[in-house]
């Protein structure tokens, strides 16, 4: 069979993922499901992989899918036991006195609180916060959702606890070929997986330290009085500051700590530094800026839903030290868990493995309840109902509400995982071919060459587009850039970081997170008045993400464990 050929096969279920996902819009639970059954079948009738081997793959996907979904309720559920006791509601009155510059609040809100939220929870819940907080201080709703789905860049890659690293890159890439590759040059996956954190924090500081000002321009210019691009660009300095303020220590924190931490902590030590300079004038303009009377402002800015959270039964008022209590406990013991080897070793000793599964050797999977972010954040969730004196019915509605989330998306999950698990496992097949990852690779490499950096982080972000999420794009796709970049003899870890940073930008543009936070402010049926709005400034990220990768790879030569010990 032709190299062209097999590049088809191999890539049309990600084809068609996109054709049913964008092209006919049919939900993510109605197209990935047939986006599974193609890829099984591919493996078993073109790349003649045993039946036990696409089950097992299978079962492999669907043990990682528990770990994702465990994540997932845990981020989401802190979120809602926090609006049933009153936290989110304290947090929200601690915005709205900082400064009565609107710019000035949309920095504060969208890009620091919003990139702490993502840190924390990820998953679209950035907007689906910052956005009610925005509107509930005065914002029109669809300015809300603009700078909502802004954020959805520079912090996505170390999103809810650095999911989209610790699930999406560990099970996207063939870890134990990749792993014994390594040990056999003196390295290890760890080390390995650590450069790739390292050199997605460093290109996303670079890139994304403009996105604050990018935000509060494209705020003036479309909801202002003026339309003008003028108004944001004073405040560049308090912009770039904000920028600053996140993007260095998000950096030293995934240099040095590793991927759960880099958003969280940066986000937190942001707001606080950015927060505190407001409050004292500092950076911030003279003249203070703000919308048009709302009786003027067009039905279309205007959103159906407010987030009510007043209404909400409170059981006492919540100071804004206790409502940011609990957030501050889960980055605590992150820490203490992945900084102290005893403390994570504990936790690591609760663990369901799964090696060898029906048989099939390399096809493993583990599950670690207390040492995933999930179970941190659980235990969160049980202490923050003693801190902030929560009545168990309270608890109860903020389970309810979570697990409703995690069955929409645990059912989508439940076919992505394993039709990946499938791509990459294919390698052992009766035909005698490559892994289908391995074969677009190649084809790939073949087509485009030495440019192919540049490209790289576009790829990520068409994947981010089509799936809705960084996690799964890496899933899907990581393995396909480390087998071009294997190709291409150059730096696998940097082309699987700007796979990253490419899926992290391409959330601006995901369709089903415009969705997800236009339902927030009730702007559903406008989603393309936003994504015309947010596809600029996804070309701005995927285009000087490639560039940086260029210079990196080409110029400064940079290497890895894999190619170092070449």
């Amino acid at each position: 069979m032709q190299p062209g050929t097999l590049a088809f096969l191999a890539f049309s279920p990600i084809l068609l993922a996109a054709v049913l996902l964008v092209g006919l819009r049919w939900p993510a639970k109605r197209a990935m499901p047939v986006v599974y059954f193609l890829t099984a079948g591919i493996g078993l009738y073109v790349w003649e992989m045993s039946l036990n081997r696409v089950l097992a793959s299978t079962l492999q996907g669907l043990v990682i899918t528990v770990g994702v979904l465990w994540i997932i309720f845990g981020a989401i559920l802190l979120l809602n036991t926090l609006k049933y006791s009153g936290g989110i509601t304290a947090i929200r009155a601690g915005f709205a006195t900082i400064s009565p510059d609107r710019r000035i609040q949309a920095i504060i809100i969208a890009w620091l609180f919003g990139c702490f939220i993502e840190g924390a929870s990820g998953f679209g819940t950035p907007a689906a916060i910052a956005a009610p907080l925005l509107v509930a201080i005065g914002f029109p709703a669809l300015a809300a959702v603009l700078l909502g789905m802004l954020v959805q860049s520079t912090p996505v890659s170390f999103g809810a606890v650095g999911t989209p690293i610790i699930i999406g890159v560990n099970s996207g890439l063939d870890s134990a070929t990749i792993g014994a590759q390594l040990a056999a040059k003196g390295s290890s996956w760890d080390v390995f997986l650590q450069v790739i954190t390292g050199n997605v924090a460093i290109i996303h500081a670079m890139v994304g330290t403009v996105i604050p000002l990018i935000m509060v321009m494209m705020l003036t210019r479309f909801f202002g009085r003026e339309k003008s691009w003028k108004a944001g660009l004073e405040v560049l300095p308090f912009a770039l500051f904000a920028g600053v303020a996140f993007t260095v220590p998000y950096a030293f924190t995934g240099v040095f700590l590793g991927p759960e931490f880099p958003s969280l902590l940066g986000g937190l030590v942001g707001l606080a530094i950015v927060t505190s300079a407001a409050r004292f004038g500092f950076l911030v303009p003279k003249k203070t800026w703000d919308f048009a009377d709302p009786k003027e402002w067009p039905s279309e800015w205007m959103g159906s839903i407010e987030m009510k959270l007043d209404q909400l039964p409170h059981h006492q008022p919540i100071s804004i030290f206790r409502a940011w209590l609990p957030y501050v406990l889960v980055g605590a013991l992150l820490v203490l868990s992945r900084v102290f080897p005893e403390i994570g070793g504990a936790m690591k000793s609760v663990v369901i493995v799964f090696a060898d599964i029906l048989g099939e050797k390399g096809i493993k999977a583990d599950f670690q309840p207390l040492y995933l972010p999930g179970g941190i954040l659980v235990a969160v969730v049980l202490i923050t109902v003693f801190l902030h004196g929560m009545h168990a019915r309270s608890l109860v509605k903020a389970v309810g509400e979570s697990s409703r989330v995690l069955l929409g998306a645990g059912f989508v999950l439940l076919f992505t995982v394993p039709m990946v698990r499938i791509l990459i496992n294919s390698g052992v097949n009766a035909a005698d071919l490559p892994s289908m990852p391995i074969a677009m690779a190649r084809w790939v490499a073949d087509s485009v060459g030495n440019v192919y950096p540049l490209l790289a982080p576009s790829v990520g972000a068409l994947g981010a587009f089509i799936a809705g999420s960084n996690t799964v794009s890496n899933m899907m796709l990581s393995q396909f850039q480390f087998g071009v970049a294997t190709s291409l003899g150059v730096s696998t870890a940097m082309i699987v970081a700007v796979q990253a940073i490419g899926a992290a930008a391409g959330n601006m543009v995901a369709i089903h997170n415009v969705v997800a936070a236009s339902a927030t402010v009730g702007l559903l049926g406008r989603e393309g008045a936003i994504l015309r709005k947010t596809f600029w400034p996804t070309v701005y990220y995927v285009l000087m993400t490639g560039a940086v990768a260029m210079v990196a790879i080409y110029v400064l030569g940079v290497s890895d464990p894999l190619l170092a010990a070449g």
